[in-house]
């Protein structure tokens, strides 16, 4: 089994963990905004971290994508 393999396994492992938090962080921004008082902070830092989620989900699929030369 080459190191290649491996890293590319850890690579999906890691992308399929990011798209799980993401989605996770989808459903509690959307609980936390349908309470009658909502925590605009929590909010506005649930926010902040699904933008990191989804630059770090774009970043591994342009990895883990070949290239096509048209």
């Amino acid at each position: 089994m080459a190191s290649n393999d491996i890293d590319e396994r850890e690579a999906l492992a890691e992308l399929e963990r990011l798209r799980q938090e993401h989605r996770d962080l989808d459903a509690a921004i959307d609980a936390l905004a349908r309470m009658p008082v909502a925590d605009r902070l929590q909010i506005q830092r649930l926010k902040k971290r699904k933008l990191v989620l989804r630059d770090r989900i774009a970043f591994l699929d342009d990895l883990l994508t070949p290239d096509i030369i048209a």
